[in-house]
């Protein structure tokens, strides 16, 4: 992706008032740099007097180059579930602590921001997921996904028991507290957590990690990104499937939910000289030389 980008979408964390002065010393500094500045319009609900256009999140991926999002790593994801039909440049700035996906910082974000406006940044495709749940041949409910869809317990606390198959093919029937399928983004996700493998984003994979499953040789396996994943639900008292922890369906016995990559990829610009493993040494608490 290449500059100039003429017009700027700004995002704030959602019910977050705190954003409001960080964004508009921001919209102010863009305005300056001779770029068309539009805001979100739950953010324009915390900022006072606002004086720049305000339009829904898809009427932004529409009309801006790039979007800057404030706030951290949840509203970058639903945001780039929202932006990726959309020809759309993302950059994410943290009010706290560096996350994963939101790496400036507030101090930092007007030389940062500046260095991108003139075509000095590093730019990376992530892929998402599209995920669809189908009951009874029909499908019921569909959505994208930008960490992970998880297929998991209720609150009865019983496990699942699920069947796998990748491409059509039988791989295995599992009893388990849930499965993760996973992009390389959520990898670092409830995935990690989970014992799954850290995957480098570049990848074009699929990582699928078992929940405390009740059989240890059902390990975590990674897949290419190529491959449909289909998780039928055998037995469970209350099963759900969850998308990036921002979407929810309650499952029924039978269901199958089908897993795919989307086909359209979402666009992460960072500063000159950001490294993926720098992030994790800092993230992951690793010991650095």
């Amino acid at each position: 992706m290449k500059p100039p980008f003429k017009t700027v979408a700004l995002v704030g964390k959602y019910k977050s008032p705190e954003i409001a002065e960080p964004l508009l010393k921001l919209a102010q500094f863009l305005e300056r740099r001779k770029v068309k500045v539009l805001i979100d319009r739950l953010t324009a609900s915390h900022l006072a007097g606002n004086k720049y256009p305000v339009l829904p999140l898809e009427e932004l991926g529409e009309k801006a180059d790039l979007a800057v999002v404030i706030g951290g790593d949840g509203t970058m994801l639903n945001i780039a579930r929202t932006f990726a039909p959309y020809d759309v440049a993302l950059v994410g700035v943290n009010q706290g602590r560096l996350g994963f996906l939101t790496d400036i910082s507030v101090d930092t974000m007007f030389d940062t921001i500046g260095d991108i406006l003139d075509g000095k940044f590093m730019a990376e495709a992530r892929m998402l997921l599209e995920g669809e749940v189908d009951r009874g041949g029909e499908k019921v409910f569909e959505v994208l996904a930008f960490n992970d869809v998880i297929v998991s317990k209720g609150a009865k606390g019983s496990m699942l028991d699920l069947e796998v198959r990748i491409d059509g093919q039988f791989i295995y029937n599992q009893r388990a507290d849930g499965l993760i399928v996973a992009t390389p983004t959520g990898s670092t996700a409830y995935a990690l957590s989970s014992g799954g493998p850290i995957v480098h984003p570049s990848l074009s994979v699929i990582a699928l990690v078992p929940v405390s499953p009740h059989t240890l040789s059902n390990r975590p396996i990674v897949i290419s990104s190529d491959c449909t994943v289909e998780i039928v639900v055998h037995s469970a008292p209350d099963p759900r499937v969850h998308f990036d922890s921002h979407s929810h369906f309650d499952l029924r016995e039978g269901d199958r939910v089908v897993v795919r990559r989307y086909p359209h990829a979402i666009s992460l610009l960072h500063p000159v000289g950001h490294s993926y493993y720098g992030m994790l040494r800092e993230k992951l608490n690793w010991n650095i030389e």
